[in-house]
Order: C-alpha cells, then sequence, then structure tokens
C-alpha cells in the first residue's frame, strides 16, 4: 500500500472483472464475496474510530441500519413514486444508474446521525464512551422495531436486489484507499494525536473534539453505505440484524486485523466472514467452535514481540514508533 492510488485501480479493476464473470460464479460463492467485501467496508470505517483516533464505539451496526433502511424506503417506495416509468428490477439501467444516489444518500443519513450522537458523546472518554454508544445502538434498534412505517418487528422484505459483485467490490476498494489516505494526511496527524494522548493534543491547540467527530462521521457515512449494500444483496432487513452482537462482530474484526492497519483489519473482516461460513455445518456447536477461534486467534496473533523475528524472516519490515518514542 505504498502507492493507495494504483491499490484503488487494481481494486476497481478487480470489480469490473468479477462482475463480468459474475455468470460463471454460482450464487453461494458470490454471496460470500458480497459479505466479505461489505465486512472489509465496516471494520475499515470502524478503524478510523477505533484505531486511528482511540475511540471505542458500540453503535456502528446502528449506522449501517439507518443506511440500510433509508436505501430501501428510497428504492422502495420514493424512486418508484417519483420515476413510475422506470423499471425497477434491480439489474435493470435505471436501477443501477439511481443506485450510485441511493447509497450516497444512506451515507449521508448514516453520518448526520453520527454528528448528532458524536457531538456531545465524544467530549467523553473511555467507558462512558462506550455507554453512550452502546446505549445509541439499542435506541435505534428499538425505534426500528416499533416503527410500522419499515415493517417494524417484522422487517422489510421485497428489497430490490441492486447490490452486485461490482458494487461491494469497488465500494470496499474505495473505502480502503480512502482511509489510507486521509490518515497519511496532513489532517489524518491530529487522529493519531488525540490517539496517543489526547490531553497533550489539546495542550497544543489541536481540537480534540472536532477530530473525533470527524472520524466518527467519516465512519458513521461508510457504514451507512455498507447497510444500503448488505440490504440491496439479502433483500431483507430487519432490527435483530443489526444489534450489539453485529457491532460487536465488527469490533472483533478491528482488533484481530491490528488497530491502525487498514489492510490487517479488512484481511481480517475476511478471514472471520469464511470462518462464518466455514462452521455453518456445526449446527448448535457453531458459535461454541467460533469463540473458541477467535480466542485462539487473538492469542497467536503478530504482536510487537513478534516483531523482531518478522524482521529477521521478512525484509523490508520497519519499526513501528510508540506514542513514547520506543519500538
Amino acid at each position: 500500500m505504498k502507492n493507495p492510488r494504483i491499490a484503488l485501480a487494481g481494486g476497481l479493476a478487480v470489480a469490473v472483472i468479477l462482475q463480468s464473470c459474475s455468470g460463471w460464479v454460482d450464487p453461494y460463492t458470490t454471496q460470500v464475496i458480497l459479505f466479505a467485501a461489505i465486512n472489509v467496508i465496516l471494520a475499515v470505517s470502524l478503524n478510523l474510530v477505533m484505531g486511528e483516533t482511540g475511540q471505542f464505539s458500540l453503535c456502528h451496526a446502528a449506522f449501517m441500519a439507518l443506511g440500510a433502511y433509508t436505501s430501501a424506503l428510497l428504492t422502495g417506495k420514493a424512486l418508484p413514486f417519483l420515476l413510475p416509468h422506470c423499471s425497477w428490477t434491480g439489474t435493470s439501467v435505471a436501477s443501477q444508474l439511481w443506485f450510485l444516489p441511493v447509497l450516497i444518500a444512506a451515507g449521508v443519513v448514516a453520518a448526520i446521525a453520527g454528528f448528532i450522537v458524536g457531538g456531545p458523546s465524544l467530549r467523553l472518554r473511555g467507558d462512558y464512551l462506550a455507554m453512550v454508544t452502546l446505549g445509541f445502538g439499542e435506541i435505534i434498534r428499538v425505534l426500528l422495531q416499533n416503527t410500522d412505517a419499515v415493517g417494524g418487528a417484522r422487517g422489510m422484505e421485497g428489497i430490490l436486489p441492486a447490490t452486485n459483485l461490482f458494487w461491494v467490490v469497488g465500494a470496499a476498494a474505495l473505502t480502503l484507499y480512502t482511509m489510507i489516505s486521509l490518515v497519511r494526511s496532513t489532517y489524518g496527524r491530529g487522529f493519531h494525536a488525540v490517539r496517543d494522548d489526547e490531553i497533550a493534543a489539546a495542550a497544543m491547540g489541536i481540537n480534540t473534539t472536532r477530530f473525533k467527530v470527524t472520524a466518527f462521521v467519516i465512519g458513521a457515512f461508510f457504514a451507512g453505505v455498507a447497510g444500503a449494500l448488505y440490504a440491496h444483496a439479502v433483500e431483507f432487513i430487519s432490527p435483530e440484524g443489526f444489534n450489539f452482537l453485529r457491532s460487536f462482530e465488527i469490533i472483533v474484526m478491528v482488533i484481530l486485523g491490528g488497530l491502525g492497519r487498514p489492510v490487517g483489519v479488512a484481511i481480517a473482516a475476511v478471514l472471520i466472514t469464511l470462518l462464518n461460513e466455514w462452521l455453518r455445518d456445526l449446527s448448535q456447536y457453531r458459535m461454541v467452535v467460533y469463540a473458541l477461534i477467535i480466542i485462539l486467534f487473538m492469542i497467536l496473533r503478530p504482536t510487537e514481540r513478534l516483531a523482531p523475528y518478522l524482521r529477521r524472516l521478512i525484509p523490508g519490515v520497519k519499526k513501528r514508533p510508540t506514542p513514547h518514542g520506543k519500538s
């Protein structure tokens, strides 16, 4: 990832190739790729909040839910009402042309929610911030569960099947490019200053709240886009699909991949998606085995203690400085 632009171009090229060859791929494999790419978007966007800014958020699934329901309402009710003569089949030209504005609208709604909750809550720290974000996620879930306009507890079905391999892989590549470019920019140094020592950053004149809210809003935007892609991939959504366990699963991806390492987080998101599919045949023992494997991953994952050995085995692995100047 020394040149993110080349990686972005490669990701978009892969998206085009996958979409052009989608007719040769069986539906199950296509669905696994869709879910893996969506999880990459969710994990990499949450990494901006947790890994780059150092804030602990438990409401990423709520932003995903807002994006999913917003896009479902737009494609299910708003667009057919405004453009009744267009063909809304998911694969039609009109459906694909209007899908990009729908994705952006879903992300904007989630970003607005992120600003609303992030403004007052990100002045808090540690456990207090975690409790506030957890409460916000539950508020969104309960509101959706008790709103008949979006199906309530029954959920929404018959959603336009507009998501394809091009959209999800392209969105994942764009998310990864955006996050890497952002944290490597001059503005991204502010995120790292807040993460390393918030008190020292504030003493140097950095508006720490502004940087935390910015990271929260950007992360919420991409979570909303991921929610829209998910809704139009599975064609059915319900509030229970965006509960606390979903947020916790995304957090596991971020921690397993390495806080502050977008590429590692993306790889972890793909691995956990595949792990869920491999364990599907275990029925009632699935969650037990899944939890044990996650614990083993956390224990055996590469850490700074392995860095000297990795530098001997892999040329080019450099020391990573810590906030106190040590490696």
